[in-house]
């Protein structure tokens, strides 16, 4: 049984979104493969906990997951088919085949949208209004959606990038040209069909027929292309250019259309969904939009104010620090943060003084520190208290 995506990342099933967001924030941190070098249990975890974030931290995807469960999560899920499925069972079990009526809440003689006994079962089961089994040769339809997870550096995630990335992928097969038939057989009838093409399927009280999946409802078959064994497919490298916007954050995904999974039946591909992960900067955090820095000053630029340079993600620029500034003071740049990906509006950076003492140990120094405390004007030892 599969484990509970609330469970995986340590929340409730009611937990806000910024819970969820936090708890998986936490758990990347200390299962990241950069962070444990080698270790396959904490690389296991760390993908269960990307895949209980994708769906959990997407609204629509965990209004299904809460209704569904793991169903949801399964390529080519269809909500509305699979509650139409349910009420069906759900009618088959109270014995409620009425269609005269309305046991399937489709009024009428024509079911609603459906025209015939066989429409509304073909749906609901995964064959098409034409009959055909979804995956048949015969039948178009779209690859699975891939996932790849990828590693970059904190300001490649705020400038964006172009990179290579090579994936093993299934690719349609060249020798068959994908349809599966060694080139050049002799067709033969069917053995699953005897010829027909189409096969019976009984489901619950009813009896219906469905296009068969060996042949894709033409009654004959070749001799499976040696090159892929009949399934159309080989596996095969591909060096992919990907282009990584301005502004990702942790566990942001990125769409690649048209380079996951190849399709059947001539069928389009899927898609490849880039999963980031954003490696710590020795100096840089981010907050949302906002980028924090601590600055080093001297004693000298605090008391007596000074411009200092400061690199930031569009280059140096001068920052003042007005005199008499306090350790830990932070002075605030705008529009110098992150690009946000969805408003394009930028955060700002916020930079944390830090005033470093100088170093030595010298009589010097020692007197020019006991001058400085005579101009303390009170404790600063005072509010300190248990």
């Amino acid at each position: 049984m599969a484990k509970d995506l609330y469970s995986i990342l340590g929340v409730s099933k009611d937990a806000s979104e910024a819970e969820i967001k936090k708890a998986y924030r936490k758990l990347a941190r200390k299962y990241h493969p950069d962070v444990n070098p080698g270790n396959r249990e904490a690389e296991q975890k760390f993908k269960e906990i990307s895949r209980a974030y994708e769906v959990l931290g997407n609204k629509e995807k965990r209004r299904l997951y809460d209704e569904f469960g793991e169903e949801s999560m399964q390529p080519g899920f269809d909500a509305e088919k699979t509650r139409q499925y349910r009420q069906w069972q759900s009618a088959a079990g109270t014995g409620g085949f009425d269609f005269g009526g309305d046991a399937f809440g489709f009024g009428g003689s024509e079911f609603g949208r459906f025209h015939s006994y066989e429409d509304i079962f073909g749906d609901l089961f995964g064959f098409g209004g034409t009959g055909r089994s979804k995956g048949s040769r015969g039948t178009a339809m779209k690859g699975q959606d891939v996932e790849y997870h990828m590693s970059i550096d904190f300001l490649s995630a705020l400038k964006g990038m172009k990179t290579d990335i090579s994936l093993r992928r299934p690719q349609s097969c060249s020798t068959c040209n994908g349809s599966g038939t060694e080139p050049g057989t002799t067709l033969m009838p069917c053995r699953a069909c005897g010829g027909s093409g189409r096969l019976e399927v009984a489901e619950g009280p009813m009896h219906f027929t469905q296009v068969c999946p060996e042949c894709g409802g033409h009654g004959r078959v070749g001799k499976p292309c040696s090159a892929c064994g009949g399934t159309g497919f080989v596996e095969g490298t591909e060096t992919i250019r990907v282009t990584i916007p301005p502004g990702v954050d942790e566990g942001s995904r990125v769409r690649v259309a048209g380079k996951g999974s190849p399709g059947t039946g001539g069928g389009p591909p899927g898609d490849l969904y880039l999963v980031i992960h954003v490696k710590p900067h020795p100096f840089l955090t981010r907050k949302g939009d906002d980028i924090y820095m601590d600055l080093p000053v001297t004693v000298g630029e605090v008391l007596a104010g000074a411009k200092v340079e400061v690199p930031t993600v569009d280059g140096v620029i001068s920052l003042k620090i007005p005199p008499g500034s306090q350790n830990g003071r932070i002075l605030r740049v705008k529009g110098k943060g992150v690009m946000n990906p969805k408003t394009k509006k930028r955060g700002d950076l916020l930079v944390r003084l830090s005033v470093r003492l100088p170093e030595g140990d010298s009589d010097e120094l020692r007197n020019a520190a006991q001058v400085m405390d005579r101009y303390y004007k009170y404790d600063p030892r005072k509010d300190i208290r248990l």
